[in-house]
Formats: C-alpha cells, sequence, structure tokens
C-alpha cells in the first residue's frame, strides 16, 4: 500500500488538485489500484451542481490520471526532475454519478510503454458498479525544460 505522504513525495499535485488518497495494490510496470474518497467539502461541490451534487466527470478522469501517473513514476530515478502529464484520452464513459460520500475505486493496467510516452486503461467503481472508464495517455517531459 501507498499512503498520502509517499503519493504526495511521487506527484507534485497538492490541495486542492491532488485527487488519489491511497494505492491498495500495485505490479510495477503493469497495473495499480487505487482509492479516492469523495467527500462533501470537495470546493466542486460548491457550484457542480446546487442541489445535486455531482462529481464532474473530467475530475473523474484527473483522479484516473493521477493513479496512473503514481504507477509511471513510482520507480523512476529522477521522477523530482520529471512530469507525468495528461496527453490524451480516448473512449471515455460515464457510467454512474459520482457523488459524496461515495468511495472511488481506480483500477489501471498499461496497455503500451513508449519512451516517454505511455497508454493505460482505467475504470473506475463506486462498489461493484462501474462510474466510468477511459484509455488515457501520458507523456513525460521535464521540469525545467
Amino acid at each position: 500500500m501507498i499512503n498520502i505522504e509517499e503519493i504526495m513525495d511521487i506527484l507534485p499535485h497538492r490541495y486542492p488538485f491532488l485527487l488519489v488518497d491511497k494505492i491498495i495494490e500495485i505490479e510495477e510496470g503493469k497495473r495499480i489500484v487505487g482509492i479516492k474518497n469523495v467527500t462533501i467539502n470537495e470546493p466542486f461541490f460548491q457550484g457542480h451542481f446546487p442541489g445535486k451534487k455531482v462529481m464532474p466527470g473530467v475530475l473523474i478522469i484527473e483522479a484516473m490520471a493521477q493513479v496512473g501517473a503514481v504507477l509511471l513514476l513510482k520507480n523512476i530515478e529522477n521522477r523530482k526532475e520529471n512530469l507525468a502529464l495528461f496527453a490524451g484520452i480516448d473512449e471515455a464513459r460515464f457510467r454512474k454519478p459520482v457523488v459524496p460520500g461515495d468511495v472511488l475505486r481506480f483500477e489501471l493496467e498499461v496497455l503500451k510503454i513508449k519512451s516517454v510516452t505511455a497508454k493505460l486503461h482505467g475504470k473506475a467503481y463506486v462498489g461493484n458498479e462501474l462510474a466510468c472508464e477511459a484509455t488515457v495517455l501520458c507523456a513525460m517531459v521535464k521540469k525545467n525544460g
């Protein structure tokens, strides 16, 4: 398991944009499972939507990409010098609204890794229900370059 302190050592994201709470499974270079606890205190719930709070789909995808970035960056020797940027998304589908109190479980598997890019397929579950799935493309870039 990877706790929040370790995640913050791997990813540069910080509140309110760090959207991963813990990693519960990891197979280096192959797959990862991460958790996001969705609380009423999330800043986006103030306006999305009054009267019917729903986590924005783009933030579900962003959380998915962050879980994938943990997998890609965890064992890179010079990870403090690199960023894993969101480079593309394919076949995103939203199946179930995500609301305050839900626990999102992200399961991602590597489809392809090249020198500076990686393609991962991810699924987000609330309990046993599929809430979202997508294929995300990440690109590795130098922070100061």
